[in-house]
C-alpha cells in the first residue's frame, strides 16, 4: 500500500481520482457536487423507470435527471415519453404525484393543459394569444429516451451514443437478471424510499463491495437458516468482480445462481419446500415449480450500471443525488407479471427481510454509509482507498478486467468513468 499523500492544491479531477484511491473531498465538496450534476447526470444515460411501472395508457411516474424533474408516461398509443416536468408558460411543475394514472397534465398555476404525449392542448382565454402563440411550439419539452429489456433510460445530451452502446458489456447481465420473473415477464411490485445523510458515490461503491458483507450484515446472516448462511459465505468462493466498461461492473457472489434457467434439476432447498408444495397444489408442472422456486430468492450477482441504478440480486436500487451530503434511495421489489400469487408474495417477504425498513440489511447499510460520510469530514487531507485486489487481476472470457469477489474492481471501474466525464469541458 502506498503511503498517505497530501493534497496541497487541487487543480483538476486528475488530482482527486487516482488509479487506486479517490480524495475524500469528493464526498463533501459542494462545488464538486454541482459539477457532478452537470457533467455526469446531465451528460449521460440515466435510469428512470421499468416499463412495468407504466402498465397502461396514462400511467406515469415522476423522477429526476440530476436535479431536473421529469415525467415518464405511456401515451394512448402505449408509446413511452420522458418530458421535463415544467409548464411552458411560467414554469410550474405539471405533475406532482409519485406515480399514478391520468388522462392529461394540467398546470395548477394558469391551467395550461397537455396531452399524454406532451402536446399543448388547452390554454385558458386563447383569444388573448391570437396570432402570437403556436400551440405546436409549446408542448412539454421531450427528453431523449431509450429502453433495454424494459429498463427505461433518458439523457439530456442529444448527441450521446445509443443506449445499446452505452450499456455494452452490461447487457449480458441484464439479460440474466430479467430471469427473476421465474418464466414470467419481470414486474415491479412496489418500492420504498428513504434518504441517508451521505454522498451518492458511497452508495455507488456499496453495490459491488462484498468485503463489508460478513461484518455489516452479521444480524442478517444470523436471521437465516444454516443452509442459507452457507450460501452467503462467499468471500473465499469462486465469485468475482468484473469491469464491464463505461463505469458498469458486476459482482458475482454465488456463481451457481448466475443463470436462473440452469440446473433446474437440483434438489429444492428445504426453506422453499412449502412454496414448492403450494405451487404444485395449484397445478403447476414440475418444471414450472422448479423454475419459480429457483428464481424466488434472486440471482447470484449485483450489477452496477453507472451512474444511478443497480440490479442487486433480487431488486432494483435507484440512487438519486440530493446534495453533497444527502442521497435518496429507491428500492424496487420485483416479481413476475402474471406469476402465481404465492411466488410474488414470497418475493415481497424476502425483499422485506433484507431491504425493508424493519429488515436486517438496509438499516445496517445505512448506518455504515452515514459513518463514511461523517468520517470524511475529519482532517484536511485524506484518501478513500480502492486498491484491494489490484495485484491479483485477470482477464475474463469477454476480455474485461476481473478481480476476486472481495476486490474493489467495480469501484475503480466506476471512478474511471467518473473521472472521464468530470474532465469533460462544460458546455455552458
Amino acid at each position: 500500500m502506498k503511503t498517505e499523500t497530501k493534497v496541497k492544491s487541487i487543480n483538476s479531477i486528475a488530482d482527486l481520482v487516482l488509479d487506486d484511491r479517490v480524495h475524500k473531498s469528493l464526498y463533501s465538496d459542494k462545488n464538486i457536487f454541482e459539477e457532478e450534476l452537470e457533467k455526469i447526470f446531465n451528460n449521460t444515460w440515466v435510469w428512470l423507470a421499468h416499463e412495468s411501472e407504466l402498465p397502461d395508457a396514462g400511467s406515469y411516474k415522476t423522477a429526476t435527471i440530476g436535479r431536473q424533474p421529469v415525467i415518464v408516461v405511456r401515451d394512448r398509443k402505449k408509446k413511452i415519453h420522458v418530458m421535463l416536468n415544467r409548464c411552458r408558460h411560467r414554469g410550474a411543475t405539471v405533475c406532482e404525484g409519485k406515480s399514478g394514472k391520468t388522462k392529461a397534465f394540467t398546470c395548477p398555476y394558469h391551467g395550461w393543459g397537455y396531452g399524454l404525449d406532451g402536446s399543448l392542448r388547452a390554454v385558458p382565454k386563447p383569444e388573448e394569444y391570437e396570432n402570437i402563440l403556436d400551440k405546436a411550439e409549446f408542448g412539454l419539452i421531450k427528453v431523449r429516451t431509450e429502453s433495454y429489456k424494459g429498463m427505461i433510460f433518458a439523457t439530456l445530451k442529444k448527441d450521446l451514443e445509443p443506449l445499446d452502446d452505452f450499456l455494452g458489456g452490461a447487457k449480458k447481465w441484464i439479460d440474466l437478471f430479467v430471469k427473476q420473473g421465474g418464466g414470467y415477464p419481470l414486474k415491479a411490485l412496489g418500492d420504498q424510499r428513504f434518504r441517508f445523510p451521505g454522498n451518492w458515490k458511497i452508495q455507488l461503491e456499496n453495490t459491488t463491495d462484498s468485503y463489508h458483507f460478513p461484518i455489516v450484515h452479521k444480524s442478517f446472516i444470523a436471521s437465516v437458516d444454516e443452509q442459507a448462511a452457507e450460501v452467503f459465505d462467499f468471500l473465499d468462493g469462486d465469485g468475482f468482480v468484473e469491469d464491464l466498461g463505461h463505469g458498469h461492473s458486476v459482482m458475482v457472489m454465488i456463481p451457481e445462481l448466475v443463470d436462473l434457467e440452469d440446473n433446474l434439476d437440483e434438489p429444492i432447498p428445504a426453506r422453499y419446500s412449502d412454496l414448492a408444495k403450494q405451487l404444485a397444489n395449484e397445478g403447476h408442472s414440475d418444471l414450472e415449480v422448479r423454475r419459480l422456486v429457483r428464481a424466488v430468492g434472486g440471482g447470484g450477482f449485483n450489477l452496477n450500471i453507472f451512474p444511478n441504478i443497480a440490479c442487486s440480486m433480487a431488486f432494483f436500487r435507484n440512487l438519486v443525488p440530493i446534495s453533497a451530503n444527502e442521497t435518496e434511495i429507491h428500492h424496487i421489489a420485483l416479481g413476475g407479471e402474471g406469476a402465481p400469487e404465492v411466488f410474488n408474495q414470497k418475493r415481497i417477504r424476502i425483499h422485506e427481510h433484507f431491504q425493508g425498513p424493519m429488515g436486517f440489511g438496509t438499516p445496517d447499510d445505512g448506518e455504515a454509509w452515514e459513518r463514511v460520510q461523517a468520517g470524511s469530514m475529519a482532517g484536511s487531507d485524506g484518501w478513500i482507498m480502492l486498491n484491494r485486489g489490484m495485484s491479483k487481476l485477470s482477464t475474463s472470457a469477454d476480455g474485461n478486467v476481473r478481480g476476486a469477489v472481495c476486490s474493489e474492481t467495480g469501484m475503480r471501474a466506476a471512478y474511471q468513468q467518473y473521472k472521464k466525464l468530470m474532465a469533460t469541458p462544460s458546455e455552458h
